[in-house]
């Protein structure tokens, strides 16, 4: 099925924030079609992830949009590149407004599919937005104060990053400078991800353009003290979760799946948690899962 797109803007707590919405171009006007709000992982712009399952969503016959939060890629707002767990939520908030008042958006049927970081700022969304009928998450970040712990160097390492990020808070509000540190790198050890990740690091796949690679130092007390796993209780949402061992933190996917109040399913398949950004047959499997999942429940 051919897919086509469509510039949008909507607003988020008085920043513009800018996407595409992605759609059969075999709907006929008038059509309204079950809709999606696709989210990525941390720091990303629309155009990575996003936009790859939105299309593949869209040529399943659903309207799928990918947009940039504020502060990041074409969307305003400042500071920039400021990974909050708070407003990145209220953005898919307004994202879900958005879609219920596309003319082909059928609002009954809106559901959110989240990648990695996304999938906890969707879950954190879904918690309070009954407009919310479905949630899939694709290899979902999901992280609790003990997990933190266990990711960020124990409690020494934890406490070091949340200093150093009050710091930088401190320093932003006295002077407007923001801190910044890449977002992923293989060679500077301060980089918010160190490491060799090729997915963010190899511009054939995510280190694209469009995307800054920087991370607002600030940003860390907010991101360490965020806990999407406390917000599965709350979730009366069909919910499914697309996941691995070999992926990052499935003990995570594991709690949240475990602490969910709706229905839930759990698919655990291979791959590593970059492999679900881009590559196949990972890619598809995801989105198999979660297109039986909303046919299933939107």
């Amino acid at each position: 099925m051919t897919v086509r797109t469509e510039s949008v803007t909507f607003t988020s707590e008085g920043e513009t924030l800018r996407g595409e919405v992605h759609l059969p171009s075999s709907a006929p006007e008038g059509t309204r079609l079950p809709a999606v709000v696709v989210t990525g992982s941390w720091t990303t712009v629309r155009q990575q992830m996003p936009a790859l399952y939105a299309r593949r969503l869209a040529e399943r016959g659903y309207l799928a949009l990918a947009f940039d939060f504020r502060g990041y890629g074409d969307s305003t707002g400042s500071p920039r590149d400021l990974e909050s767990p708070v407003q990145k939520a209220a953005d898919i908030h307004q994202a879900v407004t958005f879609l219920t008042g596309h003319p082909q958006a059928d609002p009954d049927r809106i559901g959110a599919l989240a990648l990695c970081a996304g999938a906890g700022y969707a879950a954190v969304n879904a918690a309070g937005d009954d407009r919310v009928r479905s949630l899939a998450l694709v290899a979902p970040w999901l992280h609790d104060a003990t997990l933190v712990e266990a990711l960020y160097g124990g409690p020494e390492g934890v406490a070091q990053l949340m200093k150093t990020g009050q710091d930088a808070e401190r320093h932003w509000r006295q002077t407007g400078e923001v801190t910044y540190v890449p977002a992923v790198s293989a060679t500077d050890p301060d980089a918010a991800m160190y490491g060799p990740f090729d997915y963010y690091l190899n511009p054939e796949r995510g280190a694209i353009p469009q995307w800054g690679n920087r991370f607002a130092v600030m940003a860390w007390p907010g991101w360490l003290t965020f806990d999407p796993i406390a917000v599965a209780p709350k979730i009366h949402t069909p919910t499914l979760l697309v996941h691995s061992e070999e992926a990052a933190i499935p003990d995570g996917a594991r709690r949240f799946h475990d602490a969910l109040a709706g229905p839930k399913a759990l698919v655990w398949t291979s791959g590593t948690q970059l492999d679900f950004y881009d590559q196949e047959p990972h890619v598809t499997t995801a989105v198999d899962a979660a297109v039986d999942h909303f046919t299933a429940t939107l």
